[in-house]
């Protein structure tokens, strides 16, 4: 079965219609062959931005993997650690809240919360006035386990981009920012700001 982006859906050599990605077996570099998209041929800069692009999202997956795979150690998936982490940062907040900054729906957010309740880790309370709506706090046994899962993604970071310089660390957020700026410029009415 050929191995499919989460982007597109499209296998590694149909990345997405017009552009046919060369990867020589065992080469670490990808080649683009050239390729015209509409009629107009792709410039070299277009290239190179896919390739860096595809690179990204296999790096982000690679990377999301390997916490999970940690997270998993201590009986956590990426989410329920999102929430307990968030949750050591403001407790008391609303689901609602929470799902906002966690950018998930309120559905989602709901199922997160009464698997960690089952499991001891967080609890709801009333919220005075709307009886509707409850605060999110964590247990002991949550606050605990929320402490270890943000050691184990400190460990991790610092045993990767850690190991980049501090020129490098300041170059790399540099260009994080302005790639996030670029994407929010395209969504002009944003669900929330990541």
């Amino acid at each position: 079965m050929p191995n499919r982006t989460a982007a597109t859906g499209h296998s590694r050599d149909q990345q997405w219609p017009g552009h046919n990605l060369l990867a020589s077996e065992g080469a670490s570099k990808i080649q683009f062959r050239s390729a015209k998209l509409n009629g107009t041929p792709v410039s070299s800069n277009s290239e190179h931005a896919e390739r860096v692009w595809f690179r990204w999202l296999r790096l982000q997956s690679r990377m999301e993997g390997m916490v999970a795979e940690r997270l998993k150690a201590l009986g956590l998936s990426v989410p329920q650690c999102d929430v307990l982490t968030t949750l050591t940062e403001r407790e008391g907040i609303s689901q609602q809240e929470l799902a906002e900054r966690l950018y998930v729906t309120k559905g989602n957010i709901s199922g997160l919360i009464d698997r960690l309740t089952a499991a001891g880790l967080v609890e709801r309370r009333s919220i005075e006035g709307d009886r509707r709506s409850h605060a999110i706090y964590l247990t002991p046994a949550g606050r605990g386990l929320a402490e270890k899962g943000i050691i184990l993604q400190r460990d991790f970071v610092a045993q990767t981009i850690g190991q980049l310089t501090p020129g490098q660390i300041t170059e790399f957020e540099a260009i994080l920012i302005s790639t996030r700026d670029k994407v929010r410029a395209l969504n002009p009415k944003p669900r929330g700001r990541r």
